[in-house]
């Protein structure tokens, strides 16, 4: 090793650096993740004469929302964004494999050169004509500059040369290697001095970067957690149970809500916008069956309809068996024992299934009075109407407790075709004369009487 050369370990999981080797890491607890790697020596420090006088007052700074974001053109990734991408922000899309990572960014691309932007795609685990093939299904023909490489110098010299604003599409930071490193691409040390020095340069020459990050076998964001604290936007590219349907959400967002989702279908040319989430979670054909009611649910700014599906049956075993899909299995526990407990409704000794359809997780508590109508109506063999929706928290004493949002959730069942909203309305809220009709319940033994008209 020469003089110029420093030896560190590092940790695969977190990222924490040591100076000699050990077996289990301090800071995340984790055995056998400590990685040799080699980091070149640092050059020498360049004095500087910046002084606290020098430095500008944040009221001073002068701010133009018209060059500070700028829209994609993509109204269901501007709506996870905040509005657009940001100038000089740093964004890491993270997905499973061949899940449509490159096949939406190349779609970005297409979206910011026919605004008129400088736009770049780096690949660095396809060819030229890899992406050319993909541009030519995808019907692309725009001013895309591409440029396959996986060396960190010329990525930078690049950037350099881009005009502002712009947008740079990294794929992937897993296959980029810098000289400054000696370690194997894909590495901690490797992923860490890359993500900087990107990330920096973007920042300094006001340009869009969007990297894209391979996950692990257990989900996360392949790399150091660090990785996450370096950019401005994490975003996770997922899909459905039907892998028809990709969704892509907010993990970290420095300039807008995290609670956005935004949906797209997958076509032979590319992914499709989908304006209307609610039909991937709506029966298209309901039966009349009992077991099923509509639970008029939100995500971020934007209402969405979801089915809730329970099924009761018979247990031959000394311990029932408790199933959800979707749901919090502690909190559908909670749900029967209050049913059991405050309206007389036994079903401790039944086998009890819940399923939220479509595939996607709720951890919205307005979910509750959905449950137990789905739970009423699969015991006491009732079918539920094919034009009401469902909406309100449960508490422990058995009232129903009021939700947030509850007129954007009110408009998208109305939308719909729905006509009979049942929910908890608190006293101060006035909704306004065009809501439908709206059944105001305080109590969960309240809605028995409504189930059997």
């Amino acid at each position: 090793m020469k003089k110029s050369e420093k030896q560190i370990y590092s940790c695969t999981n977190c990222g924490q650096d040591y100076n000699q080797w050990v077996g289990r890491c301090k800071a995340c607890n984790e055995w056998n993740c400590i990685e040799e790697s080699l980091i070149k020596g640092k050059k020498t420090a360049v004095k500087t004469n910046i002084s606290f006088k020098d430095l500008g007052a944040i009221n001073t700074i002068s701010l133009d929302e018209n060059t500070i974001r700028y829209s994609t053109n993509i109204s269901e990734l501007d709506r996870v964004l905040g509005g657009g991408l940001v100038v000089g922000t740093a964004v890491l899309l993270s997905g499973e494999p061949g899940i449509g990572k490159s096949t939406l960014l190349l779609q970005l691309c297409d979206s910011i050169a026919k605004q008129g932007f400088a736009t770049c795609y780096v690949t660095g685990e396809e060819s030229i004509s890899q992406i050319r093939v993909r541009a030519n299904r995808m019907n692309i023909n725009s001013d895309v500059k591409v440029i396959a490489t996986t060396n960190m110098d010329e990525i930078v010299s690049v950037l350099k040369t881009m005009t502002s604003p712009g947008i740079a599409i990294i794929d992937s930071i897993q296959t980029i290697c810098s000289n400054e490193v000696d370690s194997s691409p894909g590495s901690v040390s490797q992923v860490k001095a890359c993500t900087l020095e990107l990330v920096n340069s973007a920042k300094m020459l006001g340009i869009c970067l969007v990297i894209v990050g391979h996950i692990n076998k257990e989900g996360q964001i392949a790399g150091p957690k660090l990785l996450e604290h370096m950019v401005d936007v994490v975003l996770s590219f997922e899909s459905d149970h039907t892998k028809q349907y990709r969704i892509i959400r907010g993990l970290k967002n420095r300039y807008g809500s995290t609670n956005e989702m935004g949906i797209f279908e997958m076509s032979n040319i590319g992914l499709l916008e989908v304006q209307n989430p609610s039909k991937i979670f709506m029966p298209t054909n309901r039966p009349n069956i009992s077991g099923s009611c509509i639970f008029a649910g939100i995500e971020g700014t934007r209402g969405v309809l979801i089915e809730v599906q329970a099924l009761v049956a018979p247990s031959y075993i000394p311990t029932p068996r408790r199933a959800a899909i979707g749901w919090d299995y502690n909190r559908l526990s909670m749900i029967i024992a209050i049913l059991n407990a405050r309206i007389g409704v036994n079903i401790m000794d039944k086998e009890v299934y819940l399923n939220v359809a479509g595939g996607t997780k709720i951890s919205d508590t307005g979910l509750d009075l959905p449950v137990v109508v789905a739970l009423l109506s699969a015991h006491k063999n009732i079918p539920i109407s094919h034009d009401t929706v469902f909406v309100g928290e449960i508490g422990l004493l058995g009232e129903l407790r009021s939700i947030s949002h509850l007129d954007i959730r009110i408009k998208e069942a109305l939308k719909l075709g729905f006509k009979n909203i049942i929910a908890a309305v608190p006293d101060k809220v006035k909704l306004d004369s065009d809501c439908g009709n709206i059944i105001n319940i305080k109590h969960i033994r309240e809605i028995i009487p409504l189930l059997l008209k």
